[in-house]
């Protein structure tokens, strides 16, 4: 029979993961999640024959919360003359997990650029696809994530000076402008999903002001695990080191932490050392982070 204190800790890892609060090195979750599909259906057009790619800008500046928890606090990041109010809807800020939904369409879009073909701001996939895509479970609860994801994504207001495809301009929008899906009777499932991307992404895509990802980014389990990655990818690239200021690694992650606890959290992401390509260490007589490209 299990007993009483394994019970209680899977049923404390499972709300903590909820929140977004497992990290890497603490014992609970591991930093790297298995690959949930390794034996694809050879019918799903999945990005495995697609690079994966994210966007500059949003990469390099915090734009969606680390944690699973509700976010409805208005946010303001400023550095370097690039501004960004996020102003979170009724169904809360969009989190790093939710940006899954963009970089799927992003890498649709460059492949289908690659290629040749003909693209626009709206695009249609099947559910199913970007759950495995994405390396999520596909049981019913997942279908209604994503549902959420959307929301977030379209209900969140953001303000910003950043310039995309040479623009910049000051303006207000949302990342998604639409969104809709089909539901399959009478489960109510998710089959296809349509999207349409912002202006101001798009202006990005067409640019080309895109970068490459690691396939592992997906199998990431924690928040800031995904965005030191992303900060890493944009600023080491494929130098043989990036260095920052702890404070300025901070403020750029979007953690709402404080600092001191913020270190305590990064500690535990060098200890696993996950991060996909790139080795961090931290230099606490410099307080400097390094990201040394493995």
């Amino acid at each position: 029979m299990e007993k009483l204190e394994d019970i209680l800790r899977r049923f404390g890892n499972k709300i903590a993961d909820a929140n977004g609060e497992n990290k890497a090195g603490q014992g609970t979750q591991p930093a790297l999640l298995p690959d949930r599909h390794p034996n694809r259906d050879f019918f799903v057009a999945d990005i495995l024959d697609w690079a994966i790619k994210g966007d500059h800008a949003s990469m390099e500046h915090p734009m969606f919360s680390l944690s699973k928890k509700l976010q409805t606090d208005v946010r303001r990041y400023e550095h370097n003359g690039n501004t960004i109010v996020i102003e979170p809807g009724r169904h809360g800020m969009p989190t790093i997990w939710d940006k899954d939904v963009l970089i799927y369409a992003v890498s649709q879009l460059i492949a289908a650029l690659n290629q040749d073909r003909q693209t626009s701001r709206t695009i249609r996939f099947t559910a199913y696809d970007f759950l495995v895509s994405t390396n999520r479970h596909t049981g019913g609860g997942d279908y209604e994530q994503l549902a959420q994801s959307l929301r977030r994504l379209a209900g969140t207001r953001l303000e910003t000076n950043i310039a995309t495809g040479g623009l910049r301009i000051k303006h207000g929008f949302s990342l998604l402008d639409e969104w809709r899906t089909i539901e399959k009777a009478p489960s109510g499932r998710l089959v296809a999903v349509e999207i349409t991307l912002s202006q101001w992404l798009y202006n990005a895509v067409i640019a080309r002001e895109v970068l490459t990802l690691n396939r592992d980014y997906f199998r990431l389990n924690g928040g800031l695990e995904r965005r030191l990655y992303e900060l890493a990818r944009k600023h080491c690239g494929n130098q043989e080191q990036w260095i920052i200021s702890l404070e300025l690694l901070h403020k750029k992650a979007g953690s709402t932490a404080p600092v001191w606890k913020f270190r305590q959290v990064l500690a535990r992401v060098i200890h696993s050392n996950e991060v996909p390509d790139y080795r961090i260490d931290y230099q606490p007589k410099t307080n400097q982070v390094v990201f040394v490209r493995r």
